[in-house]
């Protein structure tokens, strides 16, 4: 394995061979998978009693010509050996037994991309998994990737921002799950007969989320007439550049979830909470993201003022205009920033042009991150019903709530004899509605947020399309 990975860095990270997808087997395996999804139920199995359902001879020849193409391509990726043989077994064996809900344990547990995390490595990846933000289902999906691993990143991973499970990845092609707006292959998404003990991996495809900032945020920019200091429109003209950044501050969020003051499951699993707890919790983790890009402008670190920019740009831009209105967190996390920078005067709504105060930005930014720790730290005194108030008294000192809202006319107007959770029920689908200025840019962006679906960095028209 170490004479292999030598290869590979030395190869510039690509293995001498050829890209996967330029291999005659990966449009085979390609077309195979995209014959089987349509076949599948949402938990992944096949009904061969269901209307439009093949003959299950069909299904198995199908199956076949994926696993042709498997072992086809496996001799181009030697680090992923084990796993592509696991992989030709767990298909087996769900043909065998009839195509039922499928089970992957045994490949997924021999997948450890972690343990090679070297720039450019490719990986040939193959389960039945449903992609977040995008297919709900359990459908097979094929998916060539690639590590976005820079030495600059590996040594801060090292040396500053333990975070031995992240994956920095890169599309190079995909099935049609990942022709939607999901960014990221966990292993979670993944069907088996049962959960790890625990997950060994997790990766978040940094090229689609800065192919989709460049897009949206030119647009914005235009729409709002922002005079961008020179430095950010260089940055918003280079993929290579804003995937760097993503990078960063996605292993930074990452590894947020399990550090600071936290006054419960950091990432609340099995928990029902507001959703406004899920808003602050991820604007918290890309809050630190940017107060650590911060120290680490002041050391010099190039990637780290764009860091800055993207965290900005993309959640006072993009996330509240994103998606529907209901319980979006990481929409409300967007207008909390928002408010929060022109309630202090960095940002400024004034002749129908948005001005950004750029000398005070990360001074009032990290401001507001050292309100939301404070707020986790206090909240370790304090019983999970005050907890969720304070929270909602922090965010609505910058956000309008719903004038409907039970919530906010305080505990007087809920029935604390019930639990918590029942208490969730009264929270309105979208507590915190779009401001005035939010309802216009919605309307503006609309058409550019959508056409971000299926993004990668290789679309030539990233900034045209804005």
């Amino acid at each position: 394995m170490t004479e292999i990975l030598s290869s590979v860095i030395a190869d510039g990270g690509i293995l001498p061979a050829e890209r996967v997808i330029e291999h005659p087997s990966w449009p085979s395996l390609k077309g195979a998978v995209e014959t089987i999804r349509p076949w599948q139920s949402k938990d992944g199995s096949i009904d061969f009693d269901a209307e439009g359902a093949p003959p299950r001879h069909r299904a198995r020849d199908t199956l076949e010509r994926v696993i042709a193409a498997i072992e086809e391509l496996a001799p181009l990726l030697p680090h992923d050996a084990a796993y592509h043989r696991a992989l030709v077994g767990d298909l087996r064996r769900w043909a065998d037994d009839g195509f039922g809900v499928p089970d992957f344990l045994d490949s997924l547990l021999a997948f450890q991309p972690a343990q090679t995390r070297a720039d450019g490595l490719q990986h040939l990846v193959v389960f039945p998994m449903y992609t977040q933000n995008g297919n709900p289902n359990r459908n097979l999906e094929a998916v060539v990737l690639r590590m976005v691993w820079p030495d600059w990143l590996a040594e801060l991973e090292r040396t500053r921002y333990d975070n031995p499970l992240y994956l920095g990845l890169a599309f190079e092609d995909f099935t049609s799950g990942y022709d939607t707006n999901s960014a990221v292959l966990f292993p979670e998404t993944i069907a088996v007969r049962e959960a790890p003990e625990r997950f060994s991996w997790g990766g978040i495809f940094c090229d689609r989320e800065a192919a989709r900032f460049r897009r949206v945020s030119e647009a914005a920019v235009r729409a709002l007439g922002i005079e961008l200091p020179d430095d950010i429109r260089d940055m918003l003209a280079d993929q290579r550049r804003c995937q760097e950044a993503f990078a960063l501050w996605d292993m930074v969020h990452d590894r947020t979830h399990s550090h600071g003051d936290l006054p419960f499951d950091p990432f609340m699993i099995k928990q029902r909470q507001p959703f406004w707890m899920y808003g602050l919790e991820e604007l918290r983790c890309d809050l630190t993201a940017f107060k650590e890009a911060v120290k680490l402008d002041a050391e010099g670190l190039a990637q780290a003022r764009d860091v800055q920019y993207a965290v900005i740009f993309d959640r006072m831009f993009r996330f509240p205009v994103t998606g529907e209105r209901v319980r979006n967190y990481d929409g409300l996390g967007g207008q909390l920033l928002f408010a929060y920078l022109h309630q202090h005067d960095v940002v400024r709504w004034t002749d129908n042009t948005l001005h950004i105060d750029w000398s005070r930005a990360a001074q009032v930014t990290n401001q507001l991150c050292g309100e939301i720790e404070k707020l986790y730290r206090d909240g370790i005194d304090r019983p999970k019903l005050v907890h969720w108030f304070k929270a909602y008294e922090l965010v609505s000192t910058y956000l309008a709530p719903h004038p409907g809202s039970v919530w906010a006319k305080g505990p007087d107007a809920l029935d604390l004899t019930q639990p918590p959770r029942k208490l969730v029920d009264d929270v309105l689908p979208d507590e915190f509605p779009l401001s005035m200025f939010y309802e216009a840019l919605a309307k503006k962006l609309r058409d550019v947020v959508a056409s971000t679906k299926g993004i990668t960095a290789g679309d030539d028209d990233i900034r045209a399309a804005a």
